[in-house]
């Protein structure tokens, strides 16, 4: 597989998991909703810092275990790809739907910038998830591992900006989508689950 296709799967990872209505979704819609397009933006811009620890963070393991054993790098390759397979089928399984969205207190842009960096730092599962799927992109024979952390990170920061950012610039919207269609968003998670899916047969056998 050349790189520019394994760039054009982790992007169409990224796209699967953050579609999919979940916590983040639901913060920056809250304070959207409560404090304007800015505050909606604010707590965007929190998450996608976030989302690039998450990319240091998933860098440094797959470098470190790289050059430790590159016999556990490909076993996590295997063991990753599992993960994911178990993921898009809990999603297929799932019926997502999203109730009322709660009503956040109106913040400060700093605060609803703050918890949601803070929200999506000390999210447990994206830990577990990035030592999942980095080492499936992450690969040495693309080159320097940092550049490739360096390139996901800015995909990964671009996608949360256009999904999360689009839902605060259109906040109103966004809420009518999410809450009033409940198939839609059930039908959203399924859909990404059929990604995923194939994704990891995709790395698997490659």
């Amino acid at each position: 597989m050349t790189y520019s296709a394994n760039l054009g799967l982790f992007l169409t990872l990224l796209l699967g998991i953050i579609i999919v209505p979940g916590m983040d979704m639901l913060f920056v819609l809250a304070n959207a909703l409560t404090g304007g397009r800015r505050a909606g933006l604010a707590a965007t811009a929190g998450i996608m810092t976030g989302g690039a620890a998450h990319t240091i963070f998933g860098a440094l393991g797959v470098g470190l275990i790289a050059r430790l054993s590159p016999a556990i790098l490909s076993a996590l390759l295997y063991a990753g790809a599992a993960y994911m397979t178990w993921i898009g089928l809990t999603l297929l399984r799932s019926s997502i739907t999203i109730g009322d969205v709660g009503a956040a207190k109106p913040r400060s842009l700093w605060v609803a910038f703050r918890q949601g960096a803070v929200t999506c730092l000390l999210n447990p599962k994206a830990y577990l998830f990035v030592l999942a799927v980095y080492p499936q992109f992450l690969l040495p024979h693309y080159g320097p591992i940092w550049l490739q952390a360096l390139v996901m990170g800015l995909m990964t920061i671009a996608m949360q900006f256009a999904i999360y950012g689009g839902l605060a610039m259109a906040a109103g919207r966004g809420r009518e989508l999410l809450v009033s269609s409940p198939r839609a968003t059930a039908m959203i998670s399924r859909l990404a689950g059929i990604l995923l899916i194939g994704i990891a047969i995709a790395t698997a056998l490659r």
